[in-house]
């Protein structure tokens, strides 16, 4: 029983459905996979041991629901995601002490699915960042080599999948947090289309950009996770009221039927070779297949990281400006002065990128720069949306990189800002036109570590997408386990 975290989500609901073990022995056996990986990889801010395991006795004695599709199974949240009384940090210090008197949307249809969330996993602060380093509370280690990031925002989530300890996590993706540290960790994570799953009770960092979705060994699994957390919610404004879609019944795709855009803008970046040598492998069995690739242009996408960084600070100086000390979180004691309350609060439980991203916002949206910025910025985006529409007239999906570099060593980026954010070329362009993105492993460089493939599809069109995803894991070749003892 304890290799049950070996399974993926649908084997798991598989075997529970069949009898074969019972909740609590699966959730047991991730917990026992989190308590010897843990002390290495540090992919959790809090384990809710003795709640996953009360629920998950509960489960057993009430018997199986046909009706929950996740019933019994292990997840995690990432720690943006409010979880009534748990600690929801958002990787900061400033919400070191804060307990949630609510939950957030996802968290309640996780768990009417019949879930058990046993953790919440680390993060970069306020999901500011690409490697999970700039979380306040340490960075996560990638499983594949210890010394290496997992990539980030979600990369705790990535970690946590990647060495077993839960079966799926939900993420969030606001310029490639869910795609890019799955990648460099080796599972599969699915961006959904801006407003298919509610963002009610998730921190904010940038609200027009911000999306939740599922990390998972498959895209099976990430299938049923969606089918679980879609659809409308009354309390989130930006959430589409479209029904959504049945995920897990697909019809299988040919070969033959689909072509696939290349991106030049993305495709001519310059790669690592180790990157460079598993993409064109990966391309190689997709055209042997039978799969049309073809080159596509999207010329405004060299704009993107710009006009994202603009935009995305913006929305975070007016998003992070409710920690101010007053009302809640980290407050710094013996001010009397409001303003010095502020200054000193924020500034001794900011961290470092955070307070560059605030400062940045701030300049961009103020008097006399507004128009020079964030409205140009606005504008672009607009033309990169519509570089994506038009690339896919022609093309079932867009096909791209997730990383140019594979992971990199602790420290490597932290005093050169900028060209961390360059390295978010390849994914952040995807979250301004607000589509949806499936990151899957294309294999392993020479160097032993994960390089992935994004498919880019249709707003709406997650089934499509996640059909596209498992057919693309019958042709690549499987990874493994990472070496982690």
């Amino acid at each position: 029983m304890n290799q049950l975290w070996h399974l993926t989500l649908c084997e798991a609901a598989k075997g529970l459905a069949e009898g074969r073990f019972g909740a609590l022995d699966l959730v047991l056996a991730c917990l026992e996979r989190l308590k010897q990986t843990e002390p290495s990889i540090k992919a959790c801010l809090t384990v809710l041991e003795e709640e996953s395991l009360a629920y998950a006795r509960s489960l057993d004695e009430k018997g199986r629901d046909p009706q929950k599709p996740l019933w019994g199974l292990p997840v995690t949240v990432k720690d943006v995601f409010c979880l009534l009384g748990a600690p929801t940090t958002a990787g900061s210090k400033i919400l070191e002490n804060y307990r949630p008197a609510f939950e957030a949307t996802v968290v309640e249809r996780l768990k009417a699915a019949g879930a058990v969330i046993i953790a919440k996993t680390n993060l970069d602060e306020f999901a500011m960042g690409s490697s999970t380093e700039f979380s306040a509370y340490g960075p996560t280690c990638n499983p594949w080599n210890l010394e290496r990031v997992p990539g980030g925002s979600s990369g705790g989530a990535a970690a946590s999948i990647a060495a077993g300890q839960s079966l799926a996590a939900m993420g969030t993706d606001t310029g490639g947090s869910i795609r890019q540290p799955a990648a460099l960790c080796g599972c599969v994570g699915l961006k959904p289309t801006y407003g298919r799953v509610s963002r009610y009770g998730v921190v904010a960092y940038g609200s027009s950009l911000d999306q939740a979705g599922p990390l998972a060994r498959s895209a099976a699994d990430c299938a049923l996770m969606l089918s679980a957390v879609a659809g409308p919610d009354g309390r989130d404004s930006t959430c589409s009221m479209r029904k959504i879609d049945d995920y897990l019944n697909l019809c299988p795709l040919k070969a033959s039927d689909l072509v696939l855009g290349l991106p030049e803008e993305l495709w001519s970046a310059d790669f690592a070779p180790q990157v460079a040598n598993v993409l064109e492998q990966a391309k190689k069995i997709l055209t042997s297949a039978g799969v049309t690739l073809k080159s596509v242009k999207m010329p405004n996408l060299r704009f993107s990281v710009a006009a994202y960084y603009i935009l995305a600070a913006a929305e975070a100086s007016t998003n992070l400006a409710r920690y101010d000390g007053v009302r809640y979180g980290y407050r710094e004691a013996g001010k009397e002065d409001l303003n010095d309350l502020y200054f000193s609060s924020r500034t001794k439980a900011l961290g470092p990128e955070v307070r560059r991203r605030i400062l940045l916002g701030t300049f961009v949206l103020s008097s006399g720069y507004y128009d020079a910025y964030y409205r140009k910025a606005a504008q672009v985006r607009r033309l990169i949306a519509n570089d994506y529409y038009k690339a896919l007239k022609d093309c079932n999906f867009l096909l791209a990189p997730v990383s140019s570099i594979p992971p990199w060593p602790f420290g490597a980026f932290t005093a050169d800002p900028l060209t961390l954010y360059q390295l978010d070329m390849m994914t952040l362009p995807l979250n301004l036109a607000g589509g949806p993105g499936l990151s899957l492993p294309a294999g392993l460089g020479a160097d032993g570590l994960p390089v992935g493939l994004q498919l880019m599809g249709r707003a709406f069109e997650e089934a499509e997408l996640l059909n596209a995803g498992m057919f693309f894991e019958r042709l690549l070749p499987p990874i493994g386990w990472p070496p982690l003892n």
